[in-house]
């Protein structure tokens, strides 16, 4: 039966080439339930002004700390913790070496960069995400700025950074590692030097990284020179100065141009 009926409905469409939309969409009956989806709908609307308003609050705040770099790593990361004590190790160096120092403004590893940074010559800044289950933002930051959208603050972590430095993580450093590779892969965003700190932590996936996904030229070998394994914290500065010592920190307008397809 609904075999016919469908095949009726599309032989109805075929043989009345004036049908118009209006004749295709059913009319849902304006039910209680219908209303409230009708007012969800409105509210969805309503929702883009609110991310475009944190995409401008969060550009106008950010934009005076340039040079930074963003750190990533997981919040489960205990303080008395090796990774917890060399982040900090490394935002401190970066901090008075003259860089900005952007995390997600949370516990653990974004707590040490942060914390690092705070007690250096430069700001420590945190991206706070407002989460379901409510993450509170660390106390080392000398500016806080909260978001409500995952993507809005993944762009402004990209959009600032003149290098990634990447500690040990989980799925949400995954993410912010992978972004990265993508969005300079692809064009989409400038250059920037990305560093993963900790060889015995991330040497298996560039393993597999090379192994694997070049083998199978899913990426092609060009692309593993955008990642760099660095385990020392001073050489990690180094390594960021050393990319910029011929182009310096300014963007190129070109780049800047670029940055607006983020």
């Amino acid at each position: 039966m609904r075999r016919r009926a469908a095949q009726a409905h599309i032989n109805k469409i075929n043989g009345d080439t004036t049908m118009s939309l209006k004749d295709k969409v059913p009319t849902l009956v304006d039910t209680a339930a219908q209303a409230d989806i009708h007012a969800w709908r409105a509210r969805e609307s309503w929702r883009v002004f609110e991310i475009m308003a944190e995409f401008v609050e969060a550009a106008e705040r950010l934009q005076p700390i340039q040079p930074a770099v963003s750190i990533f790593g997981s919040a489960r990361t205990p303080q008395e913790h090796p990774y917890y004590k060399l982040t900090e190790q490394v935002a401190r160096l970066l901090s008075d070496a003259g860089f900005s120092v952007i995390s997600g403004g949370g516990p653990g590893i974004m707590e040490a960069a942060n914390k690092g940074a705070f007690f250096g010559q430069s700001p420590s800044v945190g991206l706070n995400i407002q989460l379901p289950h409510e993450q509170s933002g660390n106390p080392y930051q000398d500016v806080s700025q909260s978001f409500r959208h995952f993507f809005a603050r993944k762009v402004m972590f990209v959009k600032h950074a003149t290098a990634y430095v990447v500690m040990p993580g989980g799925f949400g450093t995954l993410d912010e590692l992978t972004e990265a590779l993508t969005l300079i892969q692809t064009g989409k965003s400038r250059r920037i030097p990305i560093i993963l700190v900790g060889s015995a932590f991330w040497g298996g996936m560039v393993d597999w990284f090379r192994n694997v996904l070049v083998t199978e030229k899913m990426i092609g070998p060009a692309d593993m020179d955008l990642v760099q394994l660095i385990d020392d914290p001073q050489e990690i500065v180094n390594a960021i100065f050393k990319y910029y010592e011929t182009r310096g920190f300014e963007m190129s307008p070109a780049e800047r141009e670029m940055q607006f397809s983020l």
